[in-house]
């Protein structure tokens, strides 16, 4: 990534209080970009960015209002979600309802928006949303009905509105991450062989290109980042 490549850029980045979130905040922000950061708690462990709390990313109106209020945008990244594991006969549909919530309406609800900004924009729009899927998505595994189909939709939403507007210079993509090495993820599975989860510094540069001019022909991509685990 050239130096500076966002100086003078607009960015959102949900989910920026996030294990992930904090590594891709980071690398945004050496790159210069202006990052804008809505959150479900408070924000106060964050780091540079401007932070706006107690944002809820699933309802409608609320990221409306929260998009309206920005500056001219060049980029939405999509980090915030949720994750549950149940085999399908303990899955309730409250339970069901949720994954799809936390994943796929706060996906689609920011992307709509972001669309709308990139457009205010004028002269031929443009701008770069990249979204969060999940290995499982391809390779499922057993438990995780609920998350799978969540995690799915937002792989269709992504490849769906990567052909819609495309003709207009907007690139969306998804990132398809395994297990994430994370403080939480250790502690839920402390057998596990973590040396082979991939870090998030590891992926925030796939992100960072993903939503930067440099990209200029990849649209409606889902990119496995999960090297070797």
């Amino acid at each position: 990534m050239t130096p500076g490549a966002f100086a003078g850029r607009h960015v959102v980045i949900t989910g920026g209080d996030g294990a992930l979130g904090a590594a891709v905040v980071q690398a945004f922000l050496e790159a210069g970009a202006s990052c804008h950061l809505p959150v479900h708690g408070t924000g106060e462990a964050l780091k540079g960015g401007q932070v706006t709390p107690h944002v809820d990313l699933s309802d409608d109106g609320a990221v409306t209002q929260y998009y309206a209020g920005l500056p001219p945008l060049s980029a939405s990244i999509h980090l915030a979600g949720g994750f549950s594991a149940k085999p399908i006969a303990e899955t309730s549909r409250a339970d069901f309802e949720r994954q799809l919530l936390l994943n796929l309406a706060t996906a689609f609800l920011c992307s709509r928006e972001a669309v709308k900004a990139f457009r205010k924009r004028g002269g031929g729009g443009g701008g770069r949303i990249v979204n969060v899927a999940a290995r499982v998505v391809e390779q499922p595994v057993p438990g995780m009905v609920a998350y799978t189909v969540s995690k799915a939709g937002v792989a269709a939403l992504t490849r769906s509105l990567a052909a819609e507007v495309r003709d207009e210079g907007i690139l969306v993509n998804a990132v398809l991450p395994s297990i994430i090495d994370t403080p939480a993820n250790r502690a839920a599975m402390p057998d596990a062989k973590t040396e082979r989860w991939p870090k998030p510094a590891q992926l925030a540069p796939a992100i960072l290109w993903l939503a930067s001019e440099e990209n200029q022909l990849t649209s409606g991509a889902l990119i496995p980042v999960y090297g070797r685990a």
